[in-house]
């Protein structure tokens, strides 16, 4: 896919760009609401490429150097948008117990709520799957956010109420996770239908818990 003007460097370094931990404010805290509140909507309507920056200000009612000061670049702001998503999905499973007797079918269960919430919202999914699939170490920041919350999902589902998880625990989760992500780009990307998507998910699962 060619490369839109969206993807030249960013205005501001990432080093400048603000963490969830700068938005110390209850200001900042509700821009930055907005400014995701945005992205949402617009990716939405029109997938990616509706995305733009200039756009996402407009509607979130901040100035563009505002938006850039948060977000140094569209991929920084989309993939910040899908570490918001998977916050919202670590934590409603981590409040209420995960249906399933083995660790294969709890992280299935996961997986396949988490896939059809998504495959439910094409145009948002593509936007944010598209973002990941650019993301360069410009964005390594956001990057380590969405695998951390991602093994955070997996890792409750395997072991529900352990705390002293080994590094084999978090190995496998990131190995699931990959293999999920890169069974969601085919899916997006038209390599692969919504039940190839499944099929491949819970074979990767059951190949590496086998219980």
């Amino acid at each position: 896919m060619p490369r839109t003007p969206e993807h030249k460097e960013p205005l501001v370094s990432s080093a400048n760009s603000l963490t969830v931990d700068d938005l110390g404010s209850a200001a900042q805290r509700d821009r930055r609401k907005r400014i995701l509140d945005a992205t949402y909507e617009l990716a939405r309507e029109g997938g990616f490429d509706a995305v733009q920056m200039r756009a996402v200000a407009d509607k979130a009612e901040v100035a563009l150097g505002t938006l850039y000061r948060y977000f140094p670049s569209k991929i920084h702001l989309l993939v910040s948008a899908l570490a918001s998503e998977f916050e919202r999905a670590e934590a409603a499973f981590r409040d209420k117990p995960i249906p399933g007797d083995t660790s294969s079918e709890r992280v299935i269960f996961v997986l396949k709520k988490t896939t059809r919430g998504l495959q439910g919202d094409p145009h948002l999914t593509e936007a944010l799957t598209r973002a990941f699939m650019f993301a360069d170490a410009s964005v390594a920041n956001e990057i380590h956010s969405v695998g951390m919350l991602l093994s955070s999902m997996l890792t409750q589902a395997m072991h529900p109420g352990k705390t002293d998880l080994t590094d084999d625990d978090v190995a496998i989760a990131r190995v699931i996770g990959d293999v999920w992500l890169s069974a969601l780009v085919a899916w997006v990307t038209g390599r692969s239908t919504a039940a190839e998507t499944g099929a491949h998910m819970e074979n990767a699962v059951r190949l590496l818990l086998r219980d």
